[in-house]
C-alpha cells in the first residue's frame, strides 16, 4: 500500500544548480530576473546561487551580485550552496540569505575525489570542521544530505548498507555536537535511481530510522525523474528538490546527455492532478519556466511548460460548451 502525503514541499534549485552547468555566460541581470519571477509562484524556498570556487565553477563567479540584486518576498526562504568554510563566510557576509546548517557526505569515494578531492574519511573530517564553523557563527544545524546514493558513474551501484552507515555517522555527530537531525536528503546525483531502487533505499532508511524526515534530490537524465518522485511519494517522502523547466545537473558527473533535475512544474502538475497540495501557482510557474528557457538561450526539457496545465484546457472546454448552448 502507498503512503502518499497530503502536502509536498518543493525546494527550487534552478537558479543555482541550473546555471552552474550552462556552458555560455549568462548575464547576472537575467539570473536575478528568473529568481524574482520564481518568487511570485508560491514556492517556499529558492536556492539562488553557489559560493564555490570561480575556477571550479565559473558560472557562479557573480554570486555576491546575484544576492545583492534579487528582491526578497515575504514568506520565501532564499538559500545558497557552499562546500567549505570560505563559502559559508561569503554567504553570511551578504546579510540577505537564510542561513541554515546542512551537512553533506558522499556515498561514492571515486566521485568524491573528483568533486572535492577528498576520501570518505576526509569527508567526515570536513563535516566535523563545518560543524565547528556553524557553531562559531551560531548557525543552527538540522539537515544533512548524502550524494550519489543510488549509484555512481565512476563506482557503480552503491550498497544500501553504506547509506545506513552514513546516516548513523550523522546521528553520532549530532549526539557529539548537540544538534537534532530533522531532515535527510538522499541525492540521486548521477541519475542512477529507478522506482525500484527508490523503494529499496527509502524503505531501508525508514525501517531503521522511522522518525527521520526524508527528502529526495532527483535528476532526469534517463527520464526517470517524475517516476522516481512518485515512487518516493508512495514511500511517504514529502520534500523534493526540483529545478524550473528541468534546468541543472552536476558539472562533475560526466554525462553525455541531458542531465537536468526533476522539473518543478512537471512535479507540481503531477501533485495537482493527484490532489496533493504544494501551495504553488502552476500557471505562474509555467511562466517562470518559459522565462528560464529564454535566459539560458536554448530548449529545456520540461514537459508541462510546453503542453500547459489541464486546468487551462478544462476551462477552455467549459467556456466552449457554455458558448454553444
Amino acid at each position: 500500500m502507498s503512503d502518499l502525503p497530503k502536502r509536498v514541499r518543493i525546494l527550487e534549485e534552478g537558479p543555482r544548480e541550473g546555471m552552474q552547468i550552462e556552458k555560455g555566460p549568462i548575464p547576472t541581470s537575467r539570473k536575478i530576473e528568473l529568481i524574482d519571477s520564481l518568487s511570485e509562484t508560491g514556492l517556499e524556498q529558492i536556492q539562488v546561487t553557489s559560493f564555490v570556487s570561480p575556477k571550479a565553477v565559473p558560472q557562479m563567479a557573480d554570486a555576491p551580485e546575484i544576492v545583492a540584486g534579487f528582491k526578497r518576498k515575504p514568506g520565501v526562504r532564499y538559500t545558497a550552496l557552499w562546500l567549505n568554510d570560505k563559502g559559508l563566510e561569503r554567504a553570511i557576509a551578504t546579510e540577505k540569505l537564510d542561513i541554515r546548517g546542512s551537512l553533506s557526505l558522499t556515498a561514492s569515494e571515486k566521485f568524491l575525489l573528483r568533486n572535492q578531492k577528498r576520501t570518505l574519511e576526509q569527508n567526515v573530517e570536513a563535516v566535523r570542521s563545518m560543524i565547528g564553523m556553524f557553531k562559531h557563527y551560531n548557525v543552527p544545524i538540522n539537515r544533512a544530505s548524502i550524494m550519489a546514493v543510488f549509484g555512481c558513474n565512476f563506482e557503480g551501484d552503491i550498497p544500501v548498507s553504506r547509506i545506513l552507515e552514513m546516516i548513523q555517522t550523522f546521528y553520532d555527530l549530532s549526539a557529539e555536537h548537540d544538534f537534532k537531525l530533522e531532515v535527510l536528503s538522499l541525492a540521486d546525483t548521477m541519475a542512477w535511481a529507478t522506482p525500484g531502487s527508490i523503494r529499496k533505499v527509502v524503505g531501508a532508511v525508514r525501517n531503521k530510522y522511522p522518525d527521520l524526515q526524508l527528502s529526495l534530490h532527483l535528476h532526469d537524465t534517463r527520464g526517470m525523474g517524475i517516476a522516481n518522485a512518485y515512487a518516493g511519494m508512495e514511500m511517504g517522502v514529502a520534500i523534493f528538490d526540483a529545478a524550473v523547466a528541468g534546468l541543472g545537473g552536476c558539472p562533475f558527473a560526466s554525462h553525455s546527455g541531458a542531465s537536468g533535475n526533476v522539473c518543478t512544474e512537471d512535479l507540481v502538475f503531477m501533485c495537482q492532478e493527484m490532489g496533493i497540495e504544494t501551495g504553488i501557482d502552476l500557471e505562474k510557474l509555467i511562466e517562470s519556466a518559459l522565462l528560464a528557457e529564454q535566459v539560458v538561450g536554448h530548449p529545456l526539457p520540461g514537459s508541462v511548460m510546453k503542453g500547459g496545465s489541464l486546468d487551462r484546457l478544462r476551462q477552455k472546454v467549459k467556456e466552449s460548451m457554455a458558448a454553444s448552448t
